[in-house]
């Protein structure tokens, strides 16, 4: 028997935690609810560009920033984290495009980013299954409460994202979608 790849869409899943207040996230390359441009897919047509990404109106109080990217409606219970990026200083507001390439040269000092789903230390883009139902890919910033989140290289994104939960202050949501 052959699964089916259309199943019912999974609930928001920044909307099964606590709840925080919001600011405001922006792209130059990405608009909510809109198709994700290819380039930043991990398909033949694809480059895994990050995209652009800026924030505003987050609390005083913020001492350092987390950004994430995940897809809930990836086969399997879990989901599929593309990128996580932790331990942005308060002062950073924006990352420029294609800043999620491995090595991380394109992040502020002390930021760094873990190991996506996929095992590699960077933004990987979107790649749904051919003919998969559409799939929302959320790019969020977390507005956190302390410097560092005390995690590692080696920390994995679902235990970060655990983390985050105790120490956001104020998260920031875009999100756009992908089906080839």
């Amino acid at each position: 028997m052959t699964p089916s790849l259309t199943r019912p869409a999974a609930p928001d899943p920044y909307s099964l935690l606590p709840p925080v207040s919001s600011f405001v996230l922006s792209s130059d390359d990405l608009a909510a609810g809109q198709r994700l441009p290819d380039v930043h897919t991990n398909t033949p047509a694809g480059s895994n560009v990050s995209p652009h990404l800026a924030w505003s109106g987050f609390p005083t109080t913020t001492r350092s920033f987390a950004v994430s990217c995940f897809d809930p409606d990836a086969p399997g219970v879990s989901g599929w984290w593309h990128w996580t990026v932790l331990d942005l200083p308060p002062e950073t507001t924006s990352l420029p495009r294609d800043a999620g390439r491995a090595g991380g040269h394109d992040l502020p000092r002390g930021a760094f980013q873990l190991r996506g789903d996929d095992g590699v230390a960077a933004f990987r883009g979107a790649a749904p299954p051919p003919g998969d139902q559409m799939h929302r890919y959320y790019f969020v910033v977390h507005a956190l409460d302390t410097e560092t989140l005390g995690a590692g290289p080696d920390t994995t994104p679902g235990a970060a994202s655990c983390a985050l939960v105790f120490h956001t202050l104020a998260r920031a949501v875009l999100v756009a979608t992908y089906r080839r």
